[in-house]
């Protein structure tokens, strides 16, 4: 996860970057059973910074539907290029694991799969089907693609009707070409808006800072999540995973996270993760509340 930069930043993440070595008993029971296992996490996979206290809170996110995504954006350290055959005994794999960890809250993800028909939302409703037979105390979130705005397989996860369905506009409308190379911006803002109005409860949305985007425009990406009813925004400092993704443009300080932490409650957001570490599932055992 280091930067690799332009002379335009100091050697080096800031300070506030930093992060303590996971500890505690949960985080270790969880660990060891993981790796027991072979259990597969995108906290453990993607090195996130808070995965030791999203594991002592007994909150953890898996991602279905394989490690190789169809699309290619500039951000994201997932493989790109042609995915694996679909595993139909994934619902039960994941289930499976989320049962042996105990998991009182989990998250699920997935690659965008835009070489399928259904862009893979069939197995997304089976794993959810498939985790509420065996977890029936587990709530859920589901951290979804767009599926290229096709209602049909939108409405699967209506159908499935997580406690928090989760879709990330990931930067501001300027820079989504660049940043997001295959989606679009409006097409984002209208998958959130048709799940709130298919009856979801909770939806959610989260914002990448420091790849070059203006304060303004990071208020004006909060009004426009406001604008379709979204209830729960996540933002966080992008880093760069490798050479070959898009630099790091500015380290955003506590300070300015602060604000928008304030902007977005004012707007009226029912809770806003704002700071320089917080990812998708941040604090995610809370939105259900």
């Amino acid at each position: 996860m280091e930067t690799v930069l332009e002379n335009t930043l100091p050697v080096g993440k800031p300070k506030w970057l930093k992060v303590k070595l996971p500890i505690g008993q949960k985080y270790t029971e969880l660990r060891s059973l993981v790796d027991k296992y072979s259990l597969n996490t995108i906290c453990t996979s993607g090195s996130c910074p808070n995965m030791g206290e999203c594991w002592g809170e007994g909150t953890a996110t898996f991602m279905i539907l394989g490690n190789i995504c169809t699309r290619s954006c500039g951000f994201c350290g997932v493989k790109t290029g042609r995915p694996e055959t679909v595993d139909w005994d994934e619902p039960e794999k994941v289930a499976r694991s989320i049962k042996i960890m105990n998991i009182k809250h989990a998250v699920v993800t997935s690659v965008d799969r835009d070489d399928l028909k259904d862009g893979g939302s069939i197995i997304w409703i089976e794993t959810v089907k498939a985790i509420r037979r065996m977890n029936p105390n587990t709530t859920l979130e589901t951290l979804i693609p767009d599926f290229q705005g096709i209602e049909r397989n939108i409405d699967r996860i209506v159908e499935a009707n997580p406690e928090v369905v989760s879709h990330n506009v990931e930067t501001v409308r300027r820079l989504t070409r660049e940043v997001r190379i295959q989606a679009k911006y409006d097409r984002s803002l209208e998958v959130l808006r048709y799940l709130k109005e298919k009856g979801i409860n909770r939806t959610k949305s989260g914002i990448m800072l420091g790849l070059g985007e203006q304060e303004e425009e990071v208020y004006q990406t909060m009004r426009d999540l406001r604008e379709v009813n979204v209830d729960i925004v996540t933002i966080g400092q992008y880093l760069q995973p490798s050479k070959k993704h898009l630099p790091v443009k500015e380290f955003i300080t506590p300070e300015q996270f602060a604000k928008y932490e304030q902007f977005g409650l004012e707007l009226g957001f029912r809770h806003v993760e704002s700071g320089p570490l917080v990812r998708s599932s941040y604090k995610a055992q809370k939105h259900i509340l």
